[in-house]
């Protein structure tokens, strides 16, 4: 191996590969990053449109309790004050998420704590009794699991409708570890996370890679499968981010996952649904979310500085070949099919497999960062 022009060959320019490339640069080491789409960034990449960065490939909010990943990222680009607050659809009356005393009240009309408490109780005593009879000392899918958690006032109206459009199941026909909590906040406070630190890059994630990969050679449009035994041979040790079963050939069969599709829209109109996002519970409705792209770094009358916005509706669907992987489906058989191709590469000594589809596990971006900053390169 020696003589080979860098030291590592990365596989992907979304945040893990960044993350590492950035990382090696600054410890001497020679790298190129090579990613098939078009551009660098993966997920976190952002479109400009009418002046607005358009999160292409969904909603992504840095959100993180680690000082030390906080700090990183910012020394990298400054992150703005974005917070986190969406609101769920159901038949045309908002609720507030996560679950609070905002929801509770446009819910039932209660104003305390302890009114609220006793609804939540009583319908979750309800479940288990009902499970009770059923014979079931334990949640048996999905839709009991919820059921024991939060009660069916809740469950039916901000639950039901979003998880089998999320899924494309039944909650019935979904096992009950998909939901291990339900966070019920019996405080008048719409704070999604409560993570001490969360934003949004100053200027849109682009510039957050733009800054990790500085220095780093890159290309774009380059399919590392398309031509392998050449680019195994350009490097001492690979950093691999695609998918784990890719890399093994399928032998051992293709892991399954849900995907998501896009409908972008451009509106005449300066503020079309007043958030940055809007979930529609409701099963009638095709879509899960509606994104306005202007509200993650547009703050007061900044949002009205310009007459148009973006939106983006988000349609859940089932995964199949060439369409893009989405959510690891982390159900009993693809676990064990993971942790079989997880024994292969382990026995690859020059190859690190990292990111959520080389290690079929969804991450937020913040674990990614903490994790990487943590590797030695």
């Amino acid at each position: 191996m020696a003589g080979r022009k860098y030291d590592y060959l990365i596989v992907g320019a979304g945040l893990f590969g960044s993350m590492f490339a950035h990382r090696a640069r600054m410890a001497g080491r020679r790298c190129l990053v090579i990613d098939k789409r078009p551009h660098a960034g993966g997920n976190l990449y952002c479109e400009q449109v009418e002046g607005i960065n358009v999160h292409k490939y969904g909603a992504h909010i840095f959100h993180t309790s680690s000082k030390e990943a906080w700090q990183f990222v910012n020394s990298i680009v400054e992150f703005n004050r974005f917070t986190n607050s969406p609101v769920a659809n159901y038949k045309g009356t908002l609720y507030n998420l996560p679950f609070n005393m905002n929801t509770f009240n446009r819910m039932w009309g209660v104003a305390t704590p302890a009114e609220a408490a006793a609804i939540i109780d009583s319908q979750r005593s309800e479940a288990v009794e009902a499970m009770r009879k059923a014979g079931a000392g334990e949640p048996r899918n999905m839709e009991e699991q919820a059921l024991c958690l939060v009660g069916r006032d809740i469950y039916e109206r901000l639950i039901k409708g979003y998880t089998e459009k999320q899924w494309g199941r039944k909650c019935t026909e979904l096992p009950a570890f998909i939901i291990k909590r339900l966070p019920v906040r019996l405080v008048y406070d719409n704070n999604y996370f409560n993570d001490h630190y969360q934003g949004i890059p100053t200027g849109g994630y682009n510039r957050l890679i733009d800054g990790l990969l500085a220095g780093t050679e890159v290309l774009t449009s380059t399919d590392f499968f398309a031509d392998r035994s050449h680019w195994e041979a350009v490097a001492e040790r690979m950093v691999f981010t695609g998918r784990l079963d890719e890399f093994f050939g399928f032998r051992l069969g293709k892991l399954q996952y849900r995907t998501v599709s896009f409908e972008q829209e451009v509106i005449g109109t300066p503020n079309y649904q007043g958030n940055a996002v809007v979930n529609y519970t409701e099963r009638s409705v095709p879509f899960t979310r509606v994104i306005e792209h202007k509200h993650f770094e547009m703050f007061g009358d900044e949002v009205y500085s310009r007459p148009v916005t973006v939106i983006s509706r988000e349609y859940p669907a089932e995964w199949a070949d060439g369409m893009e992987p989405y959510y690891p489906i982390n159900d009993e058989l693809n676990d064990a099919l993971c942790r079989r191709y997880k024994a292969l590469a382990d026995a690859e000594p020059r190859v690190i497999f990292g990111g959520r589809l080389a290690e079929y596990r969804y991450y937020d971006m913040a674990p990614i960062v903490e994790k990487v900053l943590r590797m030695e390169v």
